[in-house]
């Protein structure tokens, strides 16, 4: 897989994990919805300008575009993660963090186990 295509896919998976169209992805990044049917198959070469539209649509940092590990249950559920709180402040986001401990150390999983 070439490299337009893997973060074709990337954005597909970061639309998805959002509950997002194609359509609302476009709308969200200022574009026409078939042009990110395009980005998302590996049609375009689109440009850094374009994806960094696309990033700003998602709220996500760019590295998420970025990582293109195998689609698991695992990753989907990450995505779906870093969408819920991308959007929040950082005191918003120390908050979630400071729950998310306390529901682990509640369940007796160590931090570091998955």
């Amino acid at each position: 897989m070439n490299l337009p295509e893997s973060v074709g896919n990337r954005i597909r998976e970061l639309r998805k994990a959002k509950g997002w169209t194609q359509e609302q992805l476009a709308e969200a990044a200022s574009l026409h919805y078939s042009y990110i049917g395009g980005v998302e198959r590996g049609d375009r070469n689109i440009s850094l300008e374009t994806l960094e539209k696309i990033i700003a649509a998602f709220q996500v940092p760019a590295i998420e575009v970025f990582r293109f590990e195998e689609n698991t249950d695992r990753r989907k559920a990450l995505d779906e993660h870093m969408t819920l709180i991308s959007s929040r402040n950082a005191e918003e986001i120390a908050a979630i963090t400071k729950i998310t401990r306390e529901v682990i150390a509640a369940m007796g999983i160590g931090l570091n186990e998955g």
